[in-house]
């Protein structure tokens, strides 16, 4: 599993949240369990981050249809389609890793 998204699925595994999901994805992962409101979304797993640099640059086989069916569901989910002209799904992109590193990660938003 490269991608996990909030509030459909919570099978990680025996990994620690932290370490599949990294710090940003973790938090939103706790927030969803204790009910507290969270925009739909996905995380792209640490794996599979590691396995893009292990191939060094190559996307994991199955990555792009794992995040295409992700942001499909976001937009079912708000009634919006990623790249519509009229009313499209905007979504924010924010990167982030086991570690904290404040200041050192980008995030695009509205894209």
């Amino acid at each position: 599993m490269g991608v996990y998204v909030f509030g459909f699925s919570d099978d990680i595994g025996k990994r620690s949240a932290r370490e599949f999901l990294g710090g940003k994805g973790a938090g939103l992962r706790e927030m969803v369990g204790l009910g507290i409101p969270v925009p739909p979304g996905f995380t792209i797993s640490t794996e599979t981050c590691k396995a893009w640099n292990d191939a060094k640059g190559q996307f994991p086989k199955g990555l792009t249809d794992e995040v295409k069916a992700a942001m499909a569901a976001m937009g079912q989910n708000v009634g919006r389609t990623f790249g519509d002209a009229k009313d499209p799904l905007l979504v924010s992109v924010r990167s982030g890793a086991a570690a904290s590193m404040p200041g050192m990660m980008d995030t695009i938003l509205n894209l």
